[in-house]
C-alpha cells in the first residue's frame, strides 16, 4: 500500500467512502475485481466470488491497511464489503 493511503486511512476523519475507495482498490489489484462490482452490498463469496483462501488473503491485506490482526472469529463475521469497511474503521480507531 501507498504511503499517501497509509497516511489516508490514519486520519481521524477518514470517510467510510475513503476506506471504500481504498478496499476497491486492494480487491480489483489483488482478486481481479472489476471497481463497479464493489460495493457496499455485495458479497464477498456470492457476488465477488472470493473463495476461502482469497478470505485469508483478504485478512492479511487488512492486516497491512490497519496495521492490526483480524481475528479468525471476527472474520467470520464479515460477509460483505460494507463489513469489511466497518472492520477498517473499528479496527483503525482501536
Amino acid at each position: 500500500m501507498s504511503v499517501s493511503m497509509q497516511q489516508t486511512l490514519a486520519a481521524p476523519d477518514v470517510t467510510d467512502a475513503q476506506i471504500l475507495d481504498h478496499l476497491r482498490a486492494v480487491l480489483s489489484a489483488n482478486f481481479e475485481i472489476r471497481p463497479e462490482r464493489i460495493t457496499l452490498q455485495a458479497d464477498l463469496f456470492s457476488d465477488l466470488d472470493l473463495d476461502s483462501i482469497d478470505a485469508v488473503d483478504l485478512a492479511i491485506k487488512l492486516q497491512e491497511i490497519t496495521g492490526r490482526r483480524v481475528t479468525p472469529q471476527e472474520f467470520k463475521g464479515i460477509r460483505t464489503v460494507g463489513d469489511v469497511v466497518h472492520t477498517v474503521r473499528r479496527l483503525l480507531s482501536a
